[in-house]
């Protein structure tokens, strides 16, 4: 970690120096919903090259915000995770990026990606459009499946396939982008393709509803 040559006893200086180097962020975003192998970091932040992103994560293991651990067998591979400190940094970063997108520099329209477009469903969660809703969905976006629960007026999400949903939506991260930030209707969408909803459709529109 680079740290100031004069101390500063402010802590947006300090989360500054743990987080202000180039990707740092983007990194701990890509950890939100679960722990990643090396190569799913890479591939959810495609521009960062392999030394780079080495060393985000040697200086974000040595803040504490994030740490390595071996998978048990048959998987035995090594995965990149959260510190339960690191894992306090969600609410700000969702804050920040709900912040970030009414900026007028903000590049509407631009490609997401799986974790990107989850996350970006979760801050802009409305809970108010929530009372009642109570149900358990699967996001499955190309080979990435969500499991996604709307209970109590809250929007829990993390990787992997959920057991027994209410709707199974299939589709592209930009299809989705597309109907919850963009105002396209969902029914065109499905008539076209770009979304596939299996099970409840009642329960597929009120999640969605719950996001516009």
């Amino acid at each position: 970690m680079r740290t100031r040559t004069k101390l500063d006893g402010c802590g947006i200086a300090h989360a500054s120096d743990l987080l202000g180097q180039r990707w740092a962020l983007l990194v701990v975003r890509e950890l939100l919903l679960g722990p990643k192998r090396f190569t799913d970091l890479r591939a959810g932040i495609p521009d960062i090259s392999p030394n780079v992103l080495g060393q985000r994560l040697r200086e974000l293991e040595d803040s504490g915000i994030v740490r390595r651990r071996k998978l048990p067998p048959p998987a035995a591979a090594q995965v990149y995770e959260l510190t339960d400190w690191g894992r306090e940094l969600e609410p700000g970063i969702l804050a920040l990026g709900r912040w970030a997108s009414g900026a007028p520099s903000f590049p509407r329209g631009a490609e997401m990606g799986p974790d990107s477009l989850v996350l970006a469903l979760k801050s802009t969660f409305q809970p108010e459009r929530a009372e009642g809703v109570e149900a358990t969905y699967e996001l499955r976006l190309g080979e990435a499946p969500f499991k996604i629960t709307v209970k109590e007026g809250e929007f829990e999400a993390a990787h992997g396939e959920a057991e027994s949903p209410d709707a199974t939506i299939t589709a592209d991260p930009n299809a989705i982008a597309g109907v919850v930030f963009a105002g396209k209707p969902l029914g065109k969408a499905v008539q076209a393709g770009d979304i596939a909803i299996d099970g409840n459709r009642r329960a597929a529109n009120a999640l969605l509803r719950t996001l516009t």
